[in-house]
């Protein structure tokens, strides 16, 4: 994330202004404005908004909003007073849309409960506490869901050694489950054993996945962090995928059942 001692230049402007042929708003701003973003900051996109002449920014993952000289920075939230909608984070919501099925299910693991008919994809690194927690609860007690597990090793260099061996285990499924429940470790790969390990970071950096668990949907949308089962179920409820009558479960096929 921009570091926010950049807020800072919201009163000092930014640059004195240029002799020669007038540039375009765009050009002024991302001469006067990406220069302090600090190093290897490159500003990905200018748009002016429309709501009171300020300009979005879009750099580094983040939203920052400018005046049309570019004088000015604001960061923060626009929020609209009349229908209290959050139109910066409407907006990053949008940026961070994917394209659910143009992801490479090959480098995940499989579980399946129920019909699993509701899918989701899931981030985790396996010394992530919160992606434990997350499958210990969450994922134990929700029903009729596909969830692709991606094991992305973001915390430490045992992270990728454990999600080497976990994935070059007999049974991948399990051997994740035994870690991230009961943490009981999958024993060591051999040397030459290929993982996705490598493929799925770099996606993961792609994707501007900064922490785990990342849990994206059917939609392209994503929820940063662990959520409880009616979150989770409030969401594929707004998907039009509420979950089953409690009879219906109950006459559904057996739960939980692992597929590689």
């Amino acid at each position: 994330m921009l570091n926010k001692k950049f807020a800072l230049l919201v009163m000092t402007g930014l640059f004195a202004g240029a002799a020669g042929a007038k540039p375009t708003v765009e050009e002024t701003i991302r001469k006067r404005v990406e220069p302090k973003l600090g190093k290897d900051v490159k500003i990905e996109s200018i748009k002016k908004t429309p709501y009171s002449g300020l300009y979005e920014i879009r750099a580094h993952g983040d939203i920052l909003y400018t005046d049309k000289q570019g004088k000015y920075l604001f960061f923060g939230q626009v929020i609209n007073t009349k229908t209290q909608r959050n139109l910066t984070k409407e907006r990053v919501d949008q940026i961070n849309m994917i394209k659910f099925n143009e992801l490479p299910f090959e480098h995940a693991l499989k579980l399946v409960k129920g019909d699993g008919k509701r899918m989701m994809a899931i981030f985790e690194d396996p010394n992530c506490g919160y992606c434990k927690r997350f499958r210990q609860t969450t994922l134990k007690e929700i029903d009729n869901v596909t969830v692709y597990t991606f094991m992305y090793n973001i915390l430490s260099d045992d992270s990728k050694a454990k999600s080497k061996n976990i994935w070059c285990s007999p049974d991948r499924n399990k051997a994740w489950d035994d870690w991230m429940l009961d943490n009981k470790a999958a024993p060591a790969a051999a040397a030459n054993c290929v993982n996705p390990n490598e493929k799925v970071f770099e996606l993961g950096r792609k994707l501007r996945i900064e922490g785990t668990p990342a849990i994206f949907f059917v939609d392209g949308s994503r929820i940063p962090g662990a959520i409880d089962t009616k979150s989770l179920e409030a969401k594929f409820t707004s998907l039009g995928m509420p979950a089953k009558p409690a009879a219906a479960v109950a006459a559904a096929a057996p739960a939980a059942v692992a597929k590689k």
